[in-house]
């Protein structure tokens, strides 16, 4: 039986690509491993999956700024570079396939040292540190941009990013009823990533009063972040977050608000959902978040509202204006070609591990 093993982690972004591969792979024979952390965001999405096995590794974040973490996490990564040789040794993976982020970066040298062939996938518009390292030791990686493939040179390899079949089989009255909206009026999702938003939390909240006379708003703001006092609003619902329920969600709203993780925005557009980016801001992230946004304001993609100019004004005026363009905002996105790339990276997986 061929294996594969999954790695990434530290958000979201970095583990749906994996929950859009996993039923494929399983269904083609594959026996399936992921290495993540203890702690993270990777070990609540996959531990539980079935027909997979985790397995934890120590981690250690390379930050660019000054942190006493700095002192001690290069022995953490250390220390989970010989867990994942150990790991890889016992496993035998015929491929790694690994989507970003810290914890990735051991895993990936580790099947290098082992001669473990490694595919990486890089979501967004310029390759993250993580990303950037762990390509030394990659075979290809993917991107999901064009620009992004094209610097990252020989290796790179434009595919789009991993998408879940189940976003697109989503029901709009499931969703409605879920959130309890009749669809008379438009219906706003704010999505903030994995984390939250607050920011964007707050300035929203604070809109209500103006947006409610026109759209309904279905709020996904984060865990902790509920706000009692709004239970019952008409026109306004709130959860920290959704599962089961998310395809439903997305197919009921015609607008969304969020955050400008590249994984996200992805799925919006292959959704074709008009989308209001407010990004993170520098010094809160390597910018990276920035450079997507602007990316699709230019394709017409997208309207942005930096957070240093967001207020509950700024972002009323945003959201009516995104109303007034999603028409042309839809047609822009019917021109794009397909932003799933399942099928293509499916495929380097099936090349890399047959050269192994």
């Amino acid at each position: 039986m061929r294996r594969i093993v999954l790695t990434g982690g530290g958000t979201a972004g970095h583990v749906t690509p994996h929950l859009a591969l996993l039923p494929r792979l399983q269904t083609d024979g594959w026996d399936t491993h992921y290495i993540g952390t203890k702690d993270g965001i990777e070990r609540g999405m996959m531990e539980d999956r079935p027909g997979i096995t985790y397995h934890m590794i120590a981690w250690g974040k390379l930050r660019r700024y000054f942190s006493w973490r700095n002192l001690s996490d290069p022995f953490r990564v250390v220390a989970g570079f010989f867990q994942s040789l150990r790991i890889l040794g016992q496993v035998k993976p015929d491929i790694v396939f690994s989507k970003g982020g810290f914890v990735a970066v051991p895993v990936v040298a580790a099947a290098w040292l082992r001669r473990i062939p490694v595919l990486a996938h890089e979501s967004d518009l310029t390759p993250g540190l993580a990303n950037r390292i762990s390509a030394v030791f990659a075979k290809k990686v993917a991107a999901t941009f064009p620009e992004c493939a094209q610097a990252l040179g020989k290796k790179g390899v434009h595919t789009g990013t991993p998408m879940r079949r189940e976003l697109f089989e989503g029901s709009r009255d499931k969703g409605l009823a879920f959130a309890g909206f009749t669809g008379e009026k438009p219906v706003l999702l704010m999505m903030g990533g994995s984390q939250g938003a607050q920011a964007v939390n707050e300035a929203l909240r604070a809109a209500l009063p103006q947006l409610l006379p026109r759209m309904d708003v279905l709020h996904l703001c984060g865990k902790g972040k509920l706000q009692e006092d709004l239970h019952g609003t008409p026109g306004y619902f709130q959860a920290e977050f959704v599962d089961q329920e998310l395809c439903d969600v997305l197919a009921a709203s015609d607008l969304v608000l969020s955050r400008a993780g590249a994984t996200a925005i992805s799925e919006f557009l292959a959704l074709k959902k008009p989308m209001l980016l407010v990004p993170l801001p520098l010094g809160a992230s390597r910018g990276d978040q920035i450079v997507n946004a602007d990316n699709f304001k230019q394709r017409g993609l997208a309207l942005v509202l930096p957070q240093e100019q967001m207020t509950a004004g700024t972002l009323t005026d945003a959201l009516i204006e995104l109303m007034e363009k999603a028409g042309q905002m839809r047609q822009a996105m019917a021109k794009e070609p397909s932003a799933d790339g399942s099928q293509a990276v499916l495929e380097l997986i099936e090349q890399l591990s047959k050269k192994a």
